[in-house]
């Protein structure tokens, strides 16, 4: 997600950083800003389906399940190969810190039911962080850290939807 100047980003943007700039920060006592930056930017991006369901397979339908993107990955060679490991990071960072209690595959018989999305995620992210990118956004070592601090960043993504959940339903009329 590109950077925007502080007075053109949006409300629910500005209210997910200061969130999880005070997760990170004074609850688990991580400093690292652009890990932050990047998990902030990850909601804002998956605040739209069709991010979530940017890796196509070859019928031209959306990779839902992590199964079907890891098949697309190993599909892919160079830069693409690249973003959909780094996406499959996303996702399973996504899902396993906001909502892990949906993390094993919507459908009866799903194969996602079998993954261990902590695994995968940390995976996909290490394998991303070993392919140099032209424009190596986001850098590789920041992928790396992600692949290295999965558990305690989908930590961090609890916390924030628990602080969410927990605060004054009236301080949310600021992002509607």
């Amino acid at each position: 997600m590109p950077e925007q100047e502080p007075n053109k980003r949006s409300t629910l943007d500005r209210f997910l950083s200061g969130l999880s700039e005070y997760i990170f920060q004074s609850k688990l006592g991580i400093a690292d800003v652009q890990l932050i930056e990047y998990v902030s930017g990850l909601m804002i991006r998956f605040t739209r389906v069709d991010a979530i369901q940017r890796v196509r397979r070859d019928d031209g339908l959306p990779a839902t399940e992590v199964f079907q993107m890891l098949c697309e990955a190993e599909r892919r060679i160079g830069t693409a190969r690249r973003e959909v490991h780094r996406h499959i990071g996303d996702v399973t960072l996504f899902w396993s810190g906001m909502f892990p209690e949906s993390v094993r595959g919507n459908a009866p018989g799903s194969p996602d039911q079998l993954l261990d999305y902590f695994h995968h995620g940390k995976r996909s992210y290490k394998i991303a962080s070993t392919i140099q990118a032209e424009a190596d956004r986001p850098p590789c070592d920041l992928l790396d850290r992600l692949s290295d601090q999965f558990e305690l960043c989908a930590y961090g993504l609890r916390e924030i939807r628990r602080e969410w959940e927990e605060s004054d339903p009236s301080d949310h009329l600021l992002i509607t």
